[in-house]
């Protein structure tokens, strides 16, 4: 098991949208994300900066590199980038982070 973190942009003014969004998470979105074997997934908000801060537990890291070619994944991506700063390919831009602390 492997933790991964990242951080986001949100465009001013979506908060509320974002989390509607993610609250009505597609059914086939998830299933895709636990069947990757995706768990503990938590986004948060930075209110101030609108920086959003994403953790997950991977069983395999690599395997993550698989789901930009889904095509649940591109459909979720695109329905987000009206809100978030993305790439042209409409994936969110993300920034992996380094862990540098770990308590457990």
């Amino acid at each position: 098991m492997e933790r991964v973190a990242f951080k986001m942009q949100l465009k001013k003014g979506f908060e509320a949208e974002y989390k509607k969004r993610h609250d009505e998470i597609w059914p086939e979105l998830e299933e895709l994300l636990k069947e990757t074997g995706i768990s503990e997934y938590s986004i948060f908000l930075d209110e101030a900066t609108g920086a959003l801060f994403g953790v997950l537990i991977a069983q395999d890291a690599a395997g993550l590199d698989h789901l930009p070619a889904q095509a649940v994944m591109q459909r979720w991506w695109k329905y987000m980038d009206d809100i978030m700063e993305t790439n042209p390919d409409n994936s969110p831009v993300s920034i992996p982070l380094k862990e540098v602390f770990y308590l457990s």
